[in-house]
């Protein structure tokens, strides 16, 4: 199996090195790809030095697979002549998330849509994949009627940037802003830029993305995405409104038996998911599993994960897991 990863410089990249080790994932040749300024240079992958190639060279060494983490620009740019190789293509970026000739992947939920026909399969954006892995078991069982989310965002989803950022201004020295504000001891109501409709990308594609990974676009979905000067991983809020009615225990049962789910929910002994217990790990973790009081058939969940990992890197080596364990490559 030729792999190559394109970004492997990048923060997203780095974890996927280490979680390709750490999942022993078969590789018969590794290409690591970057930016013409680090082209040249050296990777060590287990206990092997790889020196650095350009996307150019990547295409010409036909790679079977391709895990793209380097942008939209680049994915819209090259994920298409990687495809035209045959080569498949995992990409971690926005660029085709919407696209409805795309297919938009977390394995759990919707991995057997895919067939060999599928070149180029998005990834999702790290807080719906969090969100669904949570939420997909509830809304197969009892149907989600609406939903509202408020999402507090660790850094490292903005990129090295930012930890830059909040490094520098907890030791007190000026630094280049990855974000229009202090991040130190802030929250900034901002992920991603602002859209027409006042909500944010990052906002939207909560919306978008949950609509198309289960299709049904009936589900009413409001969402405030902030970011906050943490490291370990995303976390949300989320109250759901259901269509058929339930109780809390059966909900913790279905949630307790759900793939890539660990239920933490005992609050009385402070047990609850949070991203310094996250940072790491490749589980979804949901806890505070209560009752609204406020309107019918309603509750509230707490999710937490680490976004490098389950929100980004091992989302996209389990997409191409899946396609070596179905023969679809």
């Amino acid at each position: 199996m030729k792999l190559a990863v394109i970004g492997s410089t990048g923060m997203v990249g780095k974890v996927m090195l280490k979680i390709l080790s750490q999942r022993n994932f078969p590789i018969s040749k590794l290409i690591l790809v970057a930016s013409e300024k680090s082209v040249g240079k050296n990777i060590t992958f287990e206990n092997i030095s790889y020196e650095i190639v350009s996307i150019s060279s990547a295409i010409n060494m036909n790679p079977d697979i391709a895990l793209f983490s380097a942008g939209s620009e680049t994915s819209f740019k090259w994920a298409p002549k990687f495809a035209e190789i045959g080569c498949v293509v995992i990409d971690n970026s926005s660029a085709w998330r919407m696209d409805p000739s795309k297919k938009l992947i977390i394995p759990e939920i919707n991995g057997d849509i895919i067939n060999k026909k599928d070149k180029i399969i998005a990834n999702p954006n790290c807080s719906t994949i969090q969100l669904l892995i949570a939420i997909s078991p509830i809304h197969k069982n009892f149907g989600i009627k609406s939903m509202v989310i408020s999402t507090y965002q660790s850094i490292t989803g903005t990129g090295q940037k930012a930890v830059t950022q909040l490094e520098n201004e907890l030791k007190g020295f000026s630094t280049e802003m990855a974000y229009p504000h202090q991040i130190h001891k802030n929250a900034i109501p901002h992920c991603d830029d602002f859209q027409d409709n006042g909500y944010t990308k990052e906002e939207m594609k909560l919306v978008n993305e949950t609509h198309k990974i289960l299709n049904d676009h009936d589900i009413g979905i409001t969402a405030t995405a902030v970011r906050i000067p943490v490291i370990g991983g995303h976390s949300e809020s989320v109250n759901l409104t259901l269509k058929k009615r339930t109780s809390i225990d059966e909900i913790k049962n279905i949630l307790k038996n759900s793939e890539g789910l660990v239920v933490q929910d005992d609050p009385k002994n402070n047990y609850y998911p949070m991203p310094i217990t996250a940072e790491g790990n490749d589980s979804v973790y949901v806890g505070r599993i209560r009752k609204d009081f406020s309107k019918s058939n309603s509750l509230n969940l707490w999710i937490v994960s680490d976004n490098l990992r389950k929100g980004a890197a091992t989302n996209t080596i389990q997409i191409a897991e899946h396609l070596i364990k179905k023969n679809l490559i």
